[in-house]
């Protein structure tokens, strides 16, 4: 596949559901849905999502120290990846019990907050679907498109001038496509979209990179994030 004339696919999880940018030559479109499966198995080209596919059984995913490693003092933005134990769990304190009960190290308050997402987004998945959907993360993204390991945070003044910067070097249209962004979403929640749909180009290019070690999880989803 060639960039091209392709369609590609950046997906955010925000308040509530998903919000999806389609990104093809004539410009961006957007969707607020509840229903992630429809988004991953659509008939894009790649499908980028920022939410981690692949979970440890215990310990942390090399993908993750990596991403921390090359983010620096925004590394703290990379959330570890929850074990697979936990999806099951309904509330922070079940997590916990689950956790202590395995021995293992226990999670944040802030990193249980996606395991919903997670679980959503590993029940959709089949090992087939790496070819075309791969896991993303927002700021490594940003890193690698310019703006290196040290921009200010995302919902500050700044951090959002500088990844409308970069954002806008890929695509001159940028600006115009926020004005159509769905009201459900916060503007965080597009530019992550947007700079999923740039990893998700990358990749129908073969220009990508990956952080991990080629490690599976136990139902042989890739452990691995792709900017």
């Amino acid at each position: 596949m060639h960039a091209l004339g392709s369609r590609v696919l950046g997906i955010d999880g925000c308040r509530g559901g998903w919000l999806a940018a389609s990104v093809t030559d004539n410009g961006v479109a957007w969707e607020w849905t509840t229903d992630v499966d429809r988004l991953l198995h659509g008939d894009d080209d790649a499908v980028a999502i920022d939410v981690p596919i692949g979970l440890p059984e215990d310990g942390r995913r090399e993908c993750d120290r990596a991403a921390r490693a090359l983010l620096r003092s925004r590394g703290v933005s990379v959330f570890a990846s929850p074990v697979r134990a936990v999806l099951g769990c309904a509330t922070y304190a079940d997590a916990r019990r689950v956790l202590a009960a395995r021995g293992g190290a226990s999670m944040s308050a802030q990193a249980f907050g996606i395991v919903a997402a997670v679980r959503q987004v590993d029940a959709c998945l089949r090992p087939d679907d790496e070819a075309r959907v791969v896991e993303a993360h927002p700021e490594v993204a940003f890193c690698l498109m310019g703006g290196g390991p040290d921009l200010p945070g995302k919902r500050t003044t700044a951090g959002v001038a500088v990844r409308l910067e970069l954002l806008s070097a890929w695509r001159p249209d940028v600006l115009a496509a926020l004005r159509q962004v769905p009201d459900r979403a916060r503007l965080d929640d597009a530019l992550d979209a947007l700079a999923c749909a740039w990893v998700a180009q990358r990749w129908v290019r073969g220009a990508h990179t990956i952080l991990g070690d080629g490690a599976r999880d136990t139902r042989g989803l890739p452990m691995r994030i792709v900017a």
